[in-house]
This record gives structure tokens, C-alpha cells and sequence, in this order.
């Protein structure tokens, strides 16, 4: 079968040289991403509360004092300090309303409140700025800061507003999950391993993304298609370097799926080395102002959003619909036996499948980290959603991860409407896919399987 891409070539070169190539070449790439300057570490050091530099902010909301005219202090809001040099450091406001914001040394550094973190029902009014500019002159933690943000109550916002915005931002937040959720589909069809190091292919996406724009100077735009390339890139080595020659050897799932809790791990803890324990922001685009559309109001950044979700899942499933090498990835998925049979080559498509699963969720990364901030835990953190939109939807069909993303963005984001604790909102989501599995346990779209 000329010029066929899948045809099954049986050559003779060795294999143990080009696992050591490739695995050099994981490791560069692995080191291009993290290797972050040591200048660039050494600059935000993490001070202890009490004993190094710090500002002590206490937030209070001067619109609701108590009998003796004191204001009512904001707990559960967290707080980002920097300079000009970047974030430094953050911290939440804790029952009094204050918060330790650790600093390297004496200066002027900025205080910014994310908004998103305030308790429900309370809004910053039109003439209160989110940020807070604060000249450290002491050591230790006695640089006090009163930051009286002058919030007020949204007497006006009724129930359809807020259940309009929620869901607007769980649609938002499903698209994000749809795109790591179609990831870990493509790699589970095809492979049928259930990849529990996932989560850091989408923290890829967001630290290679700052890493890109923060310490290269890339344009935030060029630094997320930069981190998707990237991302692309890391599929195909981890693949040839550690998937494929597990497979070669006749490795079990299961034990793969030790593999990956281990190489999470390990990917995690060098995030962390690298990067660091705090969370940091990009140069642009982390606050806009909303613009109202009808009953909601959404941020610039928040449309392109939803526009690239959007299109980015859509291009994905015609491909797999319509092009050569989505028939080839459906066929390795039901049968792989019977695809290498017929003159394919499966470890290509496997390979494929790799590279856009992990391209997809580094995508994700990057939409997350536009849409938020960077930290190393952000896509450990989403992992078990993406799990349970996977498995409510129906493993291994590519609809039905959609279709779950959905369900979970949307229990995720409106849950606190319905009383349920924003800190703990993801619980919602994951009752939710209990009590449609106990009806269902195939799925909303899986298919019904005999068992013994």
C-alpha cells in the first residue's frame, strides 16, 4: 500500500538507541520549559509570617459597620502583592480580614485584590480600586496596611442575574475541562491507559506560558501558541521515550497507570522546584473590564475564551470525523488488533494521539492561566474533574466528554447559588456525577457493557 502514513514498517534498526535519543531529547524539553533562571527564583523569595519582611494588610468593608461603628473585616479574600518585577507572593484574609503578604526587602510594592474571591453578594463599587500601594520601611511583619476597599452590597443584583452570570462563567469553565477532557480521551482511546499524570500536561500549558511571556518577553498571545507547540512536543517524547517501550515490553494497564501517578508526581515536584510555590500572573490581560451583553456582562479576555474553546473542540472533532487520520484514531480505539492487521500502523497513530491529547490540554493550561493566574498545583487541582467529566460523559467516546465538561463546569460554577460553599463548589459537581452514574453507570453517551 504506497504512501500510506499508517503502513506497519518491520525495520531493523535498533531500538535502545533511539529510546536514549529520544529520552535526551525529553529531558532538553523538559528543561527548556523549567529551567527557570535562578535570578528570577532568587528575586521572590517566600518570607515567613513573623519573621522575615512583610506587609500585614486588614481588609474591612467600610459599608457595613458593627453597633460600634467599626467595619466589618472580609475574610477568605486573597490578596497578591508585586513589584515591578512581577508577583511576589499571596495570601488570604483570614477571620479578622487581614492577610501576611511576605516581601524580599524594603520598598514600594503593589497590593492587588482579586475580586473573584469575594464572599457572594458583596461587589466593589465603581469608584473602589482593587489595588493598594504600600511603602515598607521596617523589618518583619509591622508594615500595616488598612485597605479600606469600600465595598458595598449588591442590593441590585437579583437571583436571574447572578444565575445568569454563573452560568455564563460555568460554560466558560466547561470549555476549559471539554479541552483536557478530549485530551484524556484521545489518549485513553487509543492506548487505553487511564493517565494519571494528565493534569500536569495542562499545568505545562500555563507555566510555559508564563515562562514564555514572564522571562522570555514573548507577547502573551505568541507565548500561548509557544506553550501549545511546546505542549505538542512533549506528547510525542514522553511517548517515544517512556509509553512506547512500556507497551514494546508488554507492560499491563494497570501497571501503566502506576507509571503515570509516579511521573505526575515527579512533574509536579519539578513545577514546583522551578517554578515555585506561589501563584503567578501574566503580563497582560489579568484584569479587564466587563462589558454587559444583554443579562451578562463578560470581560474581553473571556470571549476570546469561549471563541478558542470553541473552536479548538469543534476543528478537533471534524478531524476525527472526516480526516484520514481521525478514522485511523477511531479505528486503533476499537480495535487495535484488527487496525495493525490491516496494514496500520498503530504506533503512529498512537503517537498522534499523544500529540494532540497533550497539545489540547497544554491549550487548556494556557486558557486557564489567561483566564486566572499560574500556580504548579492548577492542573492537578482540575485532574479530578477531568475525570469525572470523562467518566459521567462515558469513557472513551469523544461526545460524551463534551457533554460532561459541560455538566461539571456548570454544577462547578452555579453550586454556590444553591448554598453550596464556594470553597468546596467542586463538590457539587462530583455529587452530581454519583447520582447520574447510580441511574446510568455507562454514562450519558457510554454504552452498556456485559460483565462475566
Amino acid at each position: 500500500m504506497p504512501n500510506n502514513p499508517f503502513d506497519e514498517t518491520n525495520g531493523s534498526s535498533p531500538v535502545a538507541p533511539r529510546v536514549r535519543a529520544v529520552a535526551l531529547l525529553l529531558v532538553t524539553l523538559v528543561a527548556i520549559v523549567l529551567a527557570l533562571p535562578a535570578q528570577a527564583l532568587a528575586t521572590a523569595p517566600v518570607a515567613a509570617p513573623g519573621d522575615d519582611t512583610a506587609i500585614t494588610v486588614t481588609l474591612t468593608d467600610e459599608s457595613n459597620k458593627d453597633a460600634e461603628g467599626n467595619s466589618t473585616p472580609v475574610p477568605g479574600v486573597r490578596l497578591v502583592v508585586s513589584n515591578d518585577g512581577g508577583e511576589l507572593g499571596s495570601a488570604e484574609t483570614d477571620a479578622d480580614g487581614r492577610a501576611v503578604l511576605p516581601v524580599p526587602e524594603k520598598g514600594t510594592y503593589t497590593v492587588t485584590l482579586d475580586e473573584k474571591t469575594l464572599p457572594a453578594g458583596i461587589v466593589l463599587d465603581e469608584d473602589t480600586a482593587n489595588e493598594l500601594t504600600v511603602t515598607v520601611r521596617l523589618d518583619g511583619p509591622t508594615n500595616f496596611a488598612l485597605f479600606p476597599i469600600g465595598v458595598e452590597k449588591a442590593d441590585t443584583s437579583s437571583f436571574a442575574d447572578d444565575l445568569s452570570s454563573s452560568i455564563v462563567s460555568g460554560v466558560k469553565f466547561g470549555l476549559i475541562v471539554a479541552l483536557a477532557a478530549l485530551g484524556l480521551s484521545l489518549i485513553f482511546g487509543a492506548t487505553g491507559l487511564t493517565n494519571f499524570s494528565h493534569g500536569e500536561l495542562v499545568t505545562l500549558g500555563g507555566v510555559a506560558t508564563w515562562f514564555f511571556d514572564r522571562q522570555l518577553g514573548f507577547p502573551v498571545i505568541v507565548a500561548g501558541v509557544l506553550a501549545v507547540l511546546l505542549g505538542a512536543g512533549f506528547g510525542w517524547a514522553q511517548d517515544r521515550a517512556l509509553w512506547r517501550p512500556l507497551r514494546s515490553r508488554g507492560t499491563g494497564l494497570i501497571a501503566m497507570m502506576i507509571v503515570s501517578i509516579g511521573f505526575g508526581i515527579f512533574l509536579r515536584s519539578i513545577y514546583q522546584y522551578f517554578f515555585g510555590g506561589s501563584t503567578k500572573s501574566l503580563s497582560r490581560y489579568t484584569g479587564q473590564a466587563r462589558h454587559d451583553y444583554g443579562i451578562v456582562s463578560l470581560a474581553d479576555k473571556e470571549i476570546v475564551i469561549l471563541l478558542v474553546a470553541i473552536v479548538a473542540l469543534a476543528a478537533v472533532c471534524v478531524a476525527l470525523m472526516k480526516t484520514r487520520l481521525g478514522k485511523a484514531m477511531r479505528a486503533v480505539s476499537d480495535n487495535p488488533a484488527l487496525a495493525a492487521s490491516s496494514g496500520m500502523r498503530v504506533d503512529g497513530v498512537i503517537a498522534w494521539a499523544w500529540i494532540v491529547g497533550t497539545a489540547l490540554s497544554a491549550l487548556a493550561g494556557v486558557l486557564l492561566a489567561v483566564n486566572s493566574q499560574v500556580n504548579f498545583l492548577m492542573g492537578f487541582k482540575m485532574l479530578l474533574l477531568v475525570f469525572a467529566a470523562v467518566t459521567l460523559g462515558g469513557l472513551g467516546t469523544i461526545w460524551g466528554a463534551l457533554i460532561g465538561s459541560m455538566v461539571i463546569g456548570l454544577m462547578v460554577e452555579v453550586g454556590p447559588l444553591f448554598g453550596v460553599p464556594s470553597s468546596i463548589k467542586e463538590v457539587g459537581a462530583l455529587v452530581v456525577l454519583i447520582l447520574i452514574l447510580l441511574v446510568r453507570p455507562q454514562g450519558i453517551l457510554g454504552h452498556r457493557e456485559r460483565i462475566g
